[in-house]
């Protein structure tokens, strides 16, 4: 089966650049999620960043590693549009104390955070259930472990 969909994805470094995947990356890992045609910006901010975000849109008093604003469909072409923002300090200090590869987390945060874009969501445990399973299959054909799987 072959994707037709479209994606337009602009990044934005707004922390230090040490220790952060290449932008072709992060590109070749939201191009495999991609069931629709996506205009994204993909943001990488610093602890102070994440921190006001997730305390201004989700009233929680913590830096996050994933925060994903979708807007919807773009008038013009029918694309969905929106912002993830990865916090790395969050995303750095997580794959640590995870026991894993940074890439590969990086690599599952930006695919949980544009599978959000497109739709998915994990606030019911169906739903859940259903987001992981994808999340899993597009890690696994990116050639990442499970990142449910412990071990």
């Amino acid at each position: 089966m072959t994707v037709t969909a479209k994606l337009a994805l602009a990044f934005q470094l707004a922390t230090e650049p040490a220790l952060i995947p290449a932008r072709a990356e992060f590109r070749k890992w939201a191009k495999a999620t991609l069931l629709h045609d996506v205009m994204a910006t993909l943001r990488i901010v610093d602890e102070a960043e994440g921190l006001q975000l997730n305390q201004d849109y989700r009233g929680k008093p913590y830096a996050t590693n994933v925060l994903t604003f979708a807007y919807g469909v773009e008038d013009q072409d029918g694309s969905l549009s929106g912002d993830i923002v990865l916090c790395a300090p969050v995303v750095a200090r997580e794959a640590t104390e995870q026991g894993k590869p940074l890439s590969a987390h990086y690599a599952h945060l930006t695919v949980h955070g544009m599978l959000h874009l497109q739709g998915y969501d994990h606030e019911i445990e169906d739903e859940a259930v259903a987001m992981e399973a994808v999340e899993s299959f597009i890690m696994m054909r990116l050639g990442f472990p499970d990142p449910y799987q412990d071990g």
